[in-house]
């Protein structure tokens, strides 16, 4: 059944009306689907050692796990109910590149993370969701993350959607390996509420 939100993505651009179409995919057309698969995706960055490493280090996933993904999900919420150049929006990357700042992370990593944001949740609704996506909706959610990218100043950010997608699969090939790390903060993750379905 098409709906009135179906309807006006039809109307819409992917490039320049992805804030819109972001929006109305996150919030009425997959509400649920994009929640999880967002979750997945940051529980996804800890099969990467030198990730996990960093979130044990931190402390932010193992002793204040409950803060963080609150936080996470807070920021996330308000870039894409807001856009990313509205007042919120822009606080909300302001309070993300503070904290990232503290520490030392490659640009590589950086642009793995951002690319699970894109791929995860498209991933998801293709296997889960009540209609696979449409080529309109895939785009709109790759620009749209692109974009907050370079507003983080992440580098050599791709311009085309299947390079990125290829970066992703060789990231993954390259540096997803086991470490102990990987299972703390994982487990930690797990012991949250919201992620008891997960085990």
């Amino acid at each position: 059944m098409t709906t009135a939100y179906d309807r006006e993505i039809l109307q819409l651009d992917p490039v320049k009306d992805h804030c819109r179409i972001t929006f109305l995919m996150a919030t009425c057309v997959y509400p649920f689907d994009i929640a999880r698969a967002l979750e997945l995706a940051l529980f996804r960055t800890y099969a990467v050692p030198r990730i996990s490493a960093l979130l044990r280090h931190t402390g932010e996933l193992t002793e204040r796990t409950r803060k963080r993904y609150d936080d996470t999900d807070l920021l996330l919420s308000e870039l894409i109910e807001h856009g990313y150049d509205s007042p919120q929006g822009q606080a909300a990357i302001e309070n993300i590149n503070r904290q990232h700042a503290k520490y030392t992370i490659r640009n590589k990593d950086y642009l793995y993370v951002l690319s699970t944001f894109i791929f995860e949740p498209i991933q998801w609704i293709a296997r889960f969701g009540h209609r696979p996506l449409s080529e309109k909706e895939r785009l709109a959610w790759f620009h749209f993350w692109r974009a907050i990218g370079v507003r983080m100043n992440i580098q050599d950010i791709h311009d085309e959607y299947a390079e990125l997608e290829q970066f992703n699969r060789s990231y993954e090939a390259e540096c997803f390996h086991y470490s102990n790390s990987n299972r703390c903060v994982a487990e930690k993750t797990m012991a949250l509420r919201h992620f008891k379905w997960v085990a």
